[in-house]
């Protein structure tokens, strides 16, 4: 019990460290924002006057979502390889505090930029009526914290790779692309104004990919920061 408080003490320090460091530089938001704000006005002038099927309209998003997610949660891990900080990490914390903290960061910063860009693109993209709110934001929130899970352990992978800008999307977007397909068709079914009951079942494999990931993560994170 005692070993297990305080893994996630450590854990939640080194999240709060994390978060003075982004806050401190604004290395990640200022990007995310420019990015963010780009494509939702770029969507936005190549369908104005049109109208926007449903369809479309999930896909654009999460399309937008994704390669912002791709900008973002890369960072947590390759952040302390620039600084130099990994190794005094390793000695100052039990390696699953790091996974821990950097996936709750990874958590809070992608939730950040999905909400973000979401209400860019409903409030830039007209013709577009959210008929089901709450079904789309639980979406929302759970594909987020899924994003985050599948790829934290993917960012501290590539980690000490020269082409990490390059590898992170590649490696990614199998882990992701099924995210992508529950993501787009609830969306889908938020806009056409289904039911929450009837989606319950695409929530439910977002819940039980992200517990299946964290648990197999939590296993190899040892290996893989080590190696």
């Amino acid at each position: 019990m005692k070993t297990l408080r305080a893994v996630l003490s450590a854990a939640v320090a080194i999240c709060f460290k994390d978060v003075r460091s982004e806050l401190r530089t604004r290395y990640t938001l200022n990007a995310l924002a420019l990015f963010v704000m780009t494509t939702v006005a770029l969507v936005a002038f190549s369908s104005a006057g049109e109208v926007v099927s449903n369809g479309i309209a999930a896909s654009m998003l999460w399309i937008i979502l994704f390669f912002s997610a791709m900008i973002s949660v890369q960072r947590s891990f390759v952040s302390e390889e620039e600084r130099g900080t990994s190794l005094l990490l390793s000695l100052h914390a039990p390696l699953l505090a790091i996974y821990i903290g950097k996936l709750l960061f990874n958590v809070l910063l992608t939730l950040m930029l999905y909400a973000l860009a979401s209400a860019a693109f409903f409030t830039f993209v007209s013709r577009i009526e959210l008929r089901s709110p709450l079904l789309f934001w639980v979406s929302i929130m759970i594909g987020g914290i899924a994003t985050a899970s599948a790829t934290t352990i993917i960012a501290a992978m590539i980690a000490k790779a020269r082409a990490k800008g390059a590898l992170f999307p590649v490696l990614s977007f199998p882990a992701v692309l099924p995210l992508l397909f529950v993501g787009v068709e609830t969306t889908y079914q938020a806009l056409s104004g289904v039911a929450f009951s009837e989606a319950r079942n695409s929530l439910q494999m977002l819940v039980a990919y992200t517990g299946s990931v964290v648990a197999i993560s939590c296993m190899v994170f040892d290996v893989v920061w080590k190696e």
